[in-house]
């Protein structure tokens, strides 16, 4: 008690001579814990206007949807008694259609087909304004629609015009400029077009067995149990396919998605926390070898080691407390400040308020990586005696602290890395985070050590030349901190470099790769007896290289060995909603089976299945068990007969699922085709099939192939800003030990300069050092990063992984021109130093 009472009060005494040194300690704790606040702040924003805008997203308190089929008699008469109102609404793809004297335009289009009570809740924004049902209603005996702009303009029509669903005309009435539901509808190939359900009576696009989705929203009495009403209707139709989702989470995919991002770039975030700590621990070195002499006196003046410790330690925390409250405090208003610009950007409601979580999760962080990284430094003064508490003392100290720093900072660490685990809701991101910071610091602190010897062991031949020679001997001593240069900068870098390769790895597999061996077209919802005109109009066509062609169901996965399905899978893809069905008499050219038999070609016994090999694995299925289906209302149980390899990778043809005929064939369904042809012949082959069977939806991959890499670009944006600030603290970092080494610097200059040597040679020995330096933490930068985009490519997002070489390059370019430019900012002063002064001071 006496140590901590004699600590205190020696604390507080040297903290009123200010907080000089402790700069760049301030910056980089305020940047990182700023950084995290922030993005947790915006992801809390969101996730509260998800909540309370919950019905406005979904359309209602409840939805209820269905798959190739309207609700049933019964299903009706459930949802006329629970709700106040109903609203069905059907969704699907199909080609809009415009003539323009006789040259046809189309477009892909997602249709969604309501009734006179949709809107349930919130309202359609037209323009011009007018109600929906009069937009909905047409005009000279036409129906009418309206349609998202980007489709009118891509389509050359404006309202007035004329265009074409199906076999049904339509008059464009209005632009549609919001939807009240768009949020929670998920992500879609097409711009939205809205229709009235009566008016696609006689388009021929619901015919049996075609592509569309029904939902019906329930507006709920006042008070209504979701909770109870939703486990009512699971239990009453849970064979029937039914899908329930209400006002507790409207859009589901986009929270999911703001989860899985937030998650991620307070990963990134704590990267940069990482970084700024080695500034950190480097102020604190700094700060404490400056203070040597007041250490010999207080160990003189009989202060034991534990005053010594808890003085410091006391001093460092109070400046962390400052670090992290100014973090805080910026992290919190940027984004209530900002909040209307942010909000403006965003695709769903947010609201910008200061949340105590994201910013108490912030300031954890940030007060744990303040522990972790200048426990060791102050941990280090103990091991000095108070007689060789010289100017170099701590330097010449032993390397590693006592066990128990040693605990405690595990501990920290640990603490550290599963708060970070808990609060971003995934391990496996965050230990692969946490392992791959620990390599790359090892990994740059190796490198420095080795840089350091390899300068001194390089010096000697660089006779004649030098600047290179005074640049060699000053990194291999110990005052140039090479290893702080290479640490923070080179880990800064090493964060941009995973980013910027698993950024370019994603594009590329998006964009790159998949054009020369993905089909031009996808074909859907083409009939059985239109097959043989659809085959007929392609194989005779030289432009035309392959047609792939298949039955097509969609179904649910609902229970497994006659157990829920989300009991044994999870929240495994293939039982999330509705999956792609087909059936088989035989197993294709280029199908590998893996396990088990295929069944005969003429099997018309009990239902078979033939399943994805790597899925199965995933969800620990074994050849004999039995698996739930339902398709159209039907439950359909079969056995899984044999596994197959499915390669979703290249765009073509590939179902999870395939059935023996005999087990799906009398269902209403209809057929999807890929087709692979030239360029320039993808035209006439859309022209011609779309003319012929004005029912079939025609997906260009290249459009699809577009609009994810739209939504991937949103995405990337978002990393590079969390790498940026990575590398922002890692450039905060290099300036500080730029400045903690003018002394040096100044020194060095003042004796070259007695020697005889020119300023410009001295400032060009300073630019090879840090170029050198640069160069060095670039490098190890490039390596790391590329072993952690190699590790998260392969192992997380399952993909390829090839060296993207302009970022590559770019990285090290950037660590070579950030050193130069911190090193050279700092070299006037020692420049302009008068020799004589300099060295009159050092006696």
């Amino acid at each position: 008690m006496r140590a901590l009472t004699l600590a205190l009060r020696f604390a507080r005494r040297e903290l009123r001579g200010g907080v000089r040194g402790f700069g760049i300690f301030l910056a980089c704790l305020t940047l990182g814990v700023a950084a995290i606040a922030a993005v947790g702040s915006v992801r809390a924003a969101i996730e509260t206007g998800l909540a309370r805008e919950g019905a406005a997203l979904l359309g209602g308190d409840a939805e209820m949807e269905f798959t190739y089929r309207f609700a049933s008699e019964a299903e009706r008469a459930w949802m006329a008694e629970t709700a106040d109102r109903v609203s069905e609404i059907v969704d699907f793809r199909s080609m809009a259609l415009v003539d323009h004297e006789g040259e046809a335009e189309r477009a892909l289009t997602q249709v969604k087909a309501v009734d006179t009570a949709y809107p349930l809740v919130g309202s359609v924004r037209l323009a011009p304004e007018m109600p929906l049902d009069q937009a909905l209603a047409g005009q000279d005996g036409l129906p009418g629609g309206v349609m998202e702009r980007v489709l009118s303009d891509r389509l050359g029509i404006a309202p007035g015009d004329r265009f074409r669903l199906g076999t049904q005309d339509f008059v464009l009435m209005a632009t549609l400029f919001k939807e009240p539901d768009g949020a929670g509808a998920g992500f879609a190939l097409g711009p939205r077009t809205l229709v009235a359900t009566p008016a696609l009576a006689q388009s021929g696009l619901l015919a049996p067995g075609t592509l569309y989705s029904t939902k019906y929203r329930l507006d709920l009495p006042p008070g209504s149990d979701l909770h109870q009403l939703a486990g009512a209707a699971r239990h009453q139709f849970a064979d029937t396919g039914m899908r329930w989702r209400d006002a507790r989470n409207g859009a589901p995919g986009v929270k999911q998605f703001v989860d899985r991002l937030g998650a991620f770039l307070v990963l990134v975030g704590l990267s940069g926390l990482a970084v700024g700590g080695v500034g950190v621990s480097a102020a604190v070195r700094s700060y404490l070898a400056g203070k040597t002499a007041v250490i010999a006196t207080l160990r003189t003046l009989g202060a034991d080691r534990a005053t010594i410790f808890l003085t410091y330690f006391l001093q460092i925390g109070v400046l962390a407390l400052i670090g992290i409250g100014l973090g805080v405090t910026l992290g919190g208003l940027l984004p209530l400040l900002l909040g209307p610009l942010i909000g403006a950007e965003l695709p769903v409601p947010a609201v910008f308020a200061l949340y105590p979580r994201p910013l108490a999760e912030a300031a954890l962080y940030g007060a744990l990586t303040a522990l972790i990284f200048t426990l060791w430094p102050l941990a280090r003064t103990e091991e000095v005696r108070a007689a060789t508490l010289l100017r170099e003392a701590l330097s010449g100290a032993r390397l590693w602290p006592a066990p128990r720093y040693l605990i405690a900072i595990g501990a920290a660490l640990a603490l550290l890395i599963t708060l970070a685990a808990l609060f971003a809701g995934t391990w496996r991101l965050t230990l692969w985070t946490a392992g791959g910071i620990a390599v790359a610091l090892l990994a740059l602190a190796l490198a420095a050590g080795l840089l350091r010897h390899l300068a001194r062991r390089l010096g000697p031949l660089a006779r004649g030349r030098p600047a290179l020679r005074w640049a060699l001997d000053a990194i291999g001593s110990r005052q140039e901190g090479a290893r702080s240069v290479v640490l923070s900068l080179g880990l800064g870098l090493s964060v941009l470099s995973a980013v910027g390769q698993i950024d370019g790895n994603l594009r590329h597999a998006i964009s790159g790769n998949l054009p020369e061996v993905a089909p031009s077209y996808f074909f859907v919802d083409i009939q059985k007896d239109q097959m043989p005109g659809f085959l007929a109009r392609l194989q005779d066509d030289p432009g035309v290289h392959k047609v792939e062609s298949a039955p097509m169901l969609r179904g649910v996965i609902t229970r497994i060995n006659g157990r829920p399905a989300r009991e044994v899978a999870g929240d495994h893809w293939v039982v999330r909603g509705d999956r792609g069905i087909t059936y088989a008499a035989a197993p294709g050219a280029n199908t590998r089976i893996t396990a088990g038999q295929w069944w005969p070609s003429d099997y018309a016994g009990a239902p078979q299945i033939s399943f994805a090999a790597e899925e199965a694995a995933e969800l620990g299925l074994q050849l004999g068990d039995q698996m739930t289906v339902n398709i159209l209302g039907r439950d359909i149980t079969a056995t899984i007969t044999s596994f197959r390899e499915v390669d979703f990778s290249t765009a073509g043809m590939g179902f999870v699922l395939t059935m023996n005929p005999a087990a799906l064939s009398g269902a209403p369904h209809s057929f999807i085709a890929t087709v692979y042809a030239d360029p320039e012949a993808e035209a006439a082959i859309l022209r011609d099939l779309a003319g012929q069977f004005p029912n079939i939806t025609a997906i260009r991959v290249r459009d699809a192939i577009d609009r994810v890499a739209e939504v991937l670009s949103g995405i990337s944006a978002a990393t590079r800003w969390g790498a940026g600030i990575s590398l922002v603290t890692g450039f905060l970092v290099l300036i500080g030990a730029a400045a903690a080494g003018v002394g040096a610097r100044t020194y060095e200059a003042a004796i070259l300069k007695t020697l005889g040597a020119a300023r410009l040679r001295i400032l060009l020995s300073f630019a090879l050092r840090s170029a050198i330096l640069g160069g060095a933490a670039g490098l190890v930068a490039l390596a790391t990063g590329l072993g952690a985009a190699w590790a998260i490519t392969q192992q997380v997002l399952d993909t390829d992984f090839t060296v993207i070489w302009p970022s590559a390059l770019l990285v090290v370019a950037g660590g070579i021109l950030a050193t130069l430019l911190a090193g050279l900012l700092f070299a006037w002063r020692p420049l302009a130093a008068r020799p004589a002064q300099t060295l009159r001071a050092r006696e």
